[in-house]
């Protein structure tokens, strides 16, 4: 029988397939919606789906207590909305896109909470109101992926939406500066983090974190503020 390793490897081996069938077409974005397709709602086919909070994240927040209080938050690449749900659990306002229409229709069904703005939007064509207007910008895995030439880009798109008192919080798999970037999804640098620090955001917290899976990358969990 298929263990949940086997499961999770296999989930991944088609994901590499179906990136890499689009970025020969020349389509380096596309792959998402396409994958979340053919999973025709089975989430298993999706590996980062887990149907419940991103647990490094989960973690971080319970450790320093955060809370919502009312402020607004924006989700990055929320996928199927479990960290949406968990930050309106919180106590947050919350926004969150993705984009895939798919996987926007199903993080609908799955949270099914008006509170909760789920859209679909490009990263890098978001609506004017949102730039600068959020508390709390939430980057989990979405900056990975995306191919290696766009990364500052993101970074700057990401770092965009925080208003002049807010906050950013990234959750990667981290490597050093010198390490070869290895397959997708590609890890984080600390090089590669500063950029935000150039979109005059200031590092306050660095959590190390080891994977939940022997062999993989260690977890970072990075907070950065406007104040």
């Amino acid at each position: 029988m298929e263990n949940e390793q086997d499961k999770i490897a296999a989930a991944r081996e088609r994901v590499a397939e179906i990136a890499s069938e689009h970025y020969g077409r020349g389509d380096v974005l596309g792959w998402f919606d396409a994958l979340y397709k053919e999973s025709a709602g089975d989430p298993e086919k999706i590996p980062w789906a887990d149907l419940e909070p991103n647990a490094y994240f989960k973690q971080w927040a319970e450790a320093t207590g955060l809370k919502g209080d009312g402020r607004k938050a924006i989700v990055v690449g929320c996928g199927l909305g479990d960290d949406a749900n968990y930050l309106h659990e919180l106590g947050f306002k919350v926004t969150a896109f993705d984009l895939s229409p798919t996987a926007i229709e199903w993080a609908k069904k799955l949270y099914p909470n008006e509170e909760i703005a789920f859209e679909v939007m490009n990263l890098f064509e978001p609506p004017r109101g949102w730039l600068g207007a959020f508390d709390f910008v939430l980057e989990i895995y979405t900056i990975q992926p995306l191919p290696i030439e766009m990364r500052s880009d993101a970074i700057d798109a990401v770092s965009r939406f925080v208003n002049d008192s807010g906050e950013v919080v990234v959750v990667t798999r981290g490597r050093a500066d010198d390490e070869e970037l290895g397959d997708l999804p590609w890890p984080l640098s600390r090089k590669d983090l500063s950029r935000f620090e150039a979109n005059d955001l200031k590092q306050v917290d660095f959590v190390i974190y080891p994977p939940e899976n022997e062999g993989e990358a260690d977890r970072w969990v990075v907070k950065y503020s406007r104040r």
